[in-house]
């Protein structure tokens, strides 16, 4: 028995050897790989888009935790990282205009100079610094002014884009009670007409539709029009419809041809379908164009007589004259030729209230 029990635990012994995982010789001196845990300052990023130009700030958001913040824990007249841990980032997709001064597309370390009354904020060309820490002003791309003010209280460093419209938004760090504002400001235009330009050089070029479309853009927003009437004479040269003509006539009109752009907005009607006229007459009434959508409706009504939606529309334009007869006219007229259950249930209610 003694020999047997030797024997059996010569055996289990084995079996747990060979069980065990296999060691690099040495691996029992290496270091460990850290693990990846919570940060006390947890990471952030807020982002903006202000017409087509994306703006972000990557920041790290330490805690007020009772301390005291300004000319304490952040002291002033020194350079301080505008967050916490790594650089606080920011990043512009295209050109724009800081506190009024000019700043390339590119990604940029923020660091802040804090007074008891006055902020210089600082883009600096390094962005991938530890903190301040190896802060270089010869590095710096831009230095700003900022003034602070009172704010709420934010127990976290926060910060925000607010009041975007379509060129400018405001930057604000916001921390303990303190709000410090930056406004940035986009030339959309500008940017947006580039991303034409590069749009244009792909897939859309080879269709009517996108050159429609940018020639159209640029004449709602009054730039780049004489690049614009090229992209205008392209589409109509693809496909002259009413769409085409109508942006052309637009141009020529911005551009002080009046007799060509008259011609065009005549031979966009000339070849428009029911619905393009309808679609246009509509457009006069948001417009508060009232008359020209009622003879562009009426048109439509002696162009397209058996289509009772051409009259419903002329109807409706009369009763937003004012004119009840001839709104209850041309919606007797619609009635007479609709088949459709639920518009003419429509149609009967509009006329019971003219009548």
């Amino acid at each position: 028995m003694p020999n047997l029990s030797r024997a059996l635990c010569f055996r289990l012994s084995f079996v747990v050897l060979c069980a065990a995982p296999l060691i690099p010789a040495g691996a029992a001196l290496a270091q460990a790989p850290p693990l990846v845990l919570p940060k006390e300052s947890p990471r952030a990023t807020v982002s903006q888009t202000v017409g087509l130009t994306n703006i972000s700030i990557t920041y790290d958001r330490p805690a007020v935790h009772g301390r005291r913040i300004w000319g304490g824990l952040v002291p002033y007249d020194s350079v301080w990282r505008a967050g916490a841990n790594e650089n606080t980032v920011v990043s512009f997709s295209s050109p724009v205009r800081v506190g009024g001064k000019s700043l390339a597309a590119g990604r940029y370390g923020l660091h802040m100079i804090p007074t008891a009354r006055q902020w210089t904020v600082v883009f600096s060309r390094e962005a991938s610094a530890w903190g301040s820490f190896s802060y270089d002003s010869t590095e710096d791309a831009l230095r700003v002014q900022a003034a602070p003010a009172p704010g709420d209280m934010h127990e976290r460093l926060t910060y925000t884009l607010d009041d975007p419209s379509d060129s400018t938004v405001v930057a604000t760090l916001r921390w303990e009670k303190l709000a410090v504002p930056v406004e940035i400001a986009v030339d959309s235009k500008s940017v947006v007409v580039d991303s034409l330009r590069q749009q244009l050089r792909g897939l859309g070029r080879f269709f009517w539709q996108p050159w429609s479309q940018a020639a159209a853009w640029c004449a709602a927003n009054g730039t780049n029009l004489e690049e614009a009437a090229t992209w205008a004479d392209r589409a109509v040269a693809m496909n002259e419809n009413f769409t085409t003509l109508r942006v052309k006539a637009a141009l020529l009109g911005l551009r002080g041809d009046q007799a060509a752009a008259d011609s065009a907005a005549r031979r966009s009607l000339a070849v428009a379908t029911e619905a393009e006229v309808n679609t246009y007459g509509y457009l006069l009434l948001g417009q508060g164009k009232v008359d020209s959508a009622i003879s562009i409706f009426r048109k439509n009504t002696k162009d397209y007589p058996k289509s009772w939606n051409t009259y419903d529309s002329l109807g409706e334009a009369y009763a937003r004259k004012g004119d009840r007869e001839q709104a209850a006219q041309s919606y007797a007229r619609a009635l007479s030729l609709v088949r459709d259950t639920a518009q003419r249930a429509r149609i009967q209610q509009t006329l019971a209230t003219l009548r």
